[in-house]
């Protein structure tokens, strides 16, 4: 028999919605709520929102309860239970009224009160005072968090923006675009992935209509006049199936199915056909009892029609994520119209309209238990279980990233893989096993060397099919992930943790190297000063001394030292300490230490050994100082050095020679950049392509920010040509500014 009348369902946009009653709710749930104490709690939650939204007026002039009914209707359509019905009457009441959550728990339970609170938390975000981009991203994370607690969360909000969608004539032109925008972003993406067709298909020609209205209605014109053209073949092929079927004795059932207005604007403006080749703009359904019904059929259909080649799709071998099972194929009628036959088992047909809802159908008298039921949910919808994860694992992450690892990782996965037990693992597509591995556990990803594809072995890099089984190879031994990998995933949770593992290597292989550098530093600064290395760590190990500089050993200061954020000066000024004011320059005894490569001359000083400071590495062109020593001579600095700032006892004029060798020295420079992989590639490839030598070269991440600030001591010629590398430099991507630094 025929369930839809297609016309009908093709002008349901233009005639309107029904407003319901409370008994129309009623009528609804009381054929599967038996239970007069549940039935009280519905009827008791609508009475309480009806007295505390009274006087409350939507922007449509009509009483604000008209929303909590027809949120309950949707919600009651789904079969839910009463707890749901309940909280759906009730989901607005504390946000919009004196009602507190203490209020709800006491007078209608703490199951319902952990669902009002959770949708409440949802709408509070709107008072707060935040960046439209972070409003929209925190708003959708309370949304997820909540629905990892309990997927009724969801149903609720689901239903709330049904109705919100229905009614949006209200509203103002641009409060219409931007609910629309998020519909289609956020809530129908939530209902495909949760199977509920019948409200993701409602969502999404809602949200057409609004966001493109002219081709919503040229498609919806196409689709009536090909209604009305092809009604007569179908109810015909309808009419030799039916025939068929009855002589094999095969208890069935004939639905018609018109495909949906945003199905078909998909297929025609992003996939690029035409209207007319779109085969499955009606489609015929038979639902019978069992999978080996669905299969006979199908033999059946094809032994009596035509099928078209690569047509065929078996959902119930392999269902998808959200559940969904049936058996496509599309073939060719006796009149040559083209068809597609959809053939499922009545249960199959519940899960492919509500989805999850059909899961969560309200079982009366079979001891409920809603963390069983999330539990059970978490297990049968794979992608379900990794969301719960990541939503968990991700509190300390801003909304933004949250929302574009969820997005990323879950809602645009379409490649279905499996593990050798069989488990079915959704990823993006692009992903290669080393998506797969960080999807199991870090360490995996971490530890991958190989993977097996369909038993084949295959590079880490391979991107990945739907059908693939995959084995992941791994070892204690490996050398973990490098750079190149970031290039090879696809998922954002693949990215992040291969980002967190280079960062916890490469601290590890530089903090020897950074203490050393640090030490030495400070050794050469606290010998100006006549204190030796045993007095130093003294010094530097006292507890007021790491307290100020915020670190927890004298090896992390070093580190910090050698990282530019802590100099000796700032040691030594904190700790009182002070060059001996000695300032007689005859002091040193004069022995011929000049060399005559020597950039730097004095005045009438001759056989003085002359250095150039590591502190603020000076080079020619640059306005420099003279600072006289005791015992090591005179070592030059640039004027603003901050070491020799307040030294003028001990200063001298020195000058660069105007005749010195053509020569190039040191200068230690460092780079404010915005992370990214191969950078410090790209920056040595450079200096190398422009023959400058770097010696040295290390980075400091910024997580946070998602920058890095990176040192590099580099040798040129003279201040000019410094000043040539800096304006090339720039041109790097991500590069944000450079500067030299004094140590």
């Amino acid at each position: 028999m025929e369930k839809v009348n297609l016309e009908k369902e093709t002008k349901k946009y233009d005639e309107g919605y029904i407003m319901h009653s409370f008994e129309d709710v009623r009528e609804i749930y009381y054929p599967y709520i038996h239970n007069e104490e549940d039935r009280d709690l519905i009827k008791r939650a609508y009475d309480f929102a009806s007295l505390k939204h009274a006087g409350i007026y939507r922007k449509s002039g009509v009483p604000y309860v008209q929303h909590l009914i027809e949120v309950a209707y949707i919600c009651a359509t789904l079969q839910s239970g009463p707890v749901t019905i309940t909280a759906a009457f009730l989901h607005d009441v504390v946000e919009d009224t004196e009602v507190t959550i203490e209020d709800i728990n006491s007078m209608f339970g703490e199951e319902v009160g952990r669902i009002v609170d959770a949708l409440t938390k949802i709408q509070r975000l709107k008072l707060s005072h935040r960046t439209q981009e972070e409003f929209e991203a925190e708003d959708r994370r309370k949304i997820f968090l909540g629905m990892a607690k309990d997927v009724r969360v969801i149903i609720i909000k689901l239903a709330d923006r049904l109705h919100n969608m229905r009614t949006i004539d209200a509203l103002k032109t641009e409060r219409q675009i931007a609910l629309a925008k998020e519909t289609l972003n956020v809530f129908a993406p939530i209902a495909h992935r949760l199977g509920i067709y019948r409200i993701e298909s409602e969502l999404e020609d809602l949200s057409l209509k609004i966001l493109e209205p002219e081709k919503f209605h040229e498609i919806e014109n196409k689709l009536n006049s090909s209604i009305k053209n092809r009604t007569k073949a179908l109810n015909t092929l309808k009419k030799k199936i039916a025939d068929i079927l009855i002589e094999e004795k095969i208890n069935f059932e004939i639905e018609s199915r018109v495909k949906s207005i945003y199905s078909i604007y998909k297929k025609m403006y992003v996939k690029g056909h035409t209207f007319e080749e779109i085969y499955d703009v009606l489609a015929l359904r038979i639902i019978t009892e069992t999978e080996i019904n669905c299969y006979e059929i199908l033999g059946l259909i094809h032994a009596h029609f035509k099928p078209i080649p690569g047509r065929f799709k078996d959902y119930i071998a392999m269902p998808k994520p959200n559940m969904y099972q049936s058996l496509h194929t599309s073939i060719i009628a006796g009149d040559g119209n083209l068809f597609e036959v959809q053939i499922r088992t009545k249960e199959m047909d519940e899960i492919a309209e509500t989805g999850v809802a059909a899961h969560w159908r309200y079982k009366e008298n079979s001891h409920y238990n809603a963390k069983e039921e999330q539990k059970e949910i978490e297990e049968k919808l794979h992608w379900f279980r990794d969301f719960v994860s990541m939503s968990s694992k991700n509190q300390n992450a801003t909304a933004q990233e949250y929302m574009e690892n969820l997005s990323k990782d879950i809602f645009e996965a379409n490649v279905y893989v499996f593990t050798p037990k069989g488990k079915v693992i959704d990823l993006p597509t692009g992903s290669t096993p080393i998506d797969l591995a960080y999807r199991i556990h870090t360490k995996i990803g971490d530890n991958i060397i190989g993977a097996l594809v369909n038993n084949t072995l295959v590079p880490i890099s391979t991107p990945l099919k739907t059908g693939d089984v995959v084995e992941i190879k791994t070892s204690n031994t490996s050398n973990g992930p490098n750079e190149s990998w970031l290039n090879m995933v696809k998922t954002n949770t693949a990215r992040s943790r291969i980002k967190k593992f280079l960062q916890k290597k490469n601290e590890s292989l530089m903090r020897e190297d950074k203490i050393e550098k640090g030490k030495q530093s400070c050794i050469d600064f606290f010998k100006e000063r006549e204190i030796g290395e045993k007095e130093m760590l003294d010094l530097l190990s006292n507890v007021n001394v790491l307290t100020n500089f915020k670190v927890k050993s004298t090896n992390d200061l070093f580190i910090s030292i050698c990282q530019h954020n802590v100099t000796p000066a700032q040691i030594c000024d904190f700790l009182g300490i002070k060059r001996k004011d000695k300032t007689d320059i005859t002091l040193f005894k004069k022995q011929n230490f000049e060399d005559d490569n020597c950039p730097v001359s004095v005045d009438n000083q001759k056989g003085i050994k002359i250095t150039l400071g590591n502190c603020c590495t000076p080079i020619p062109g640059d306005l420099i100082v003279g600072y006289v020593t005791k015992g090591n001579g005179i070592t030059v600095h640039r004027c603003d050095c901050p070491n020799v700032l307040n030294k003028k006892e001990r200063l001298l004029d020195v000058k660069w020679k105007q005749n010195s060798k053509n020569e190039s020295y040191p200068v230690d420079i460092v780079l404010e950049c915005v992370d990214r992989p191969s950078l410090i590639a790209d920056i040595l490839n450079l200096l190398n392509s422009i023959k400058i030598k770097c010696t040295e070269i290390n980075a400091k991440l910024f997580p946070s920010e998602m920058k890095c600030s990176i040192f590099c001591q580099i040798y040129v010629k003279d201040i000019n040509e410094l000043e040539k590398v800096f304006a090339i430099l720039k041109n790097i991507k991500d590069i944000i500014n450079i500067k030299r630094v004094f140590h």
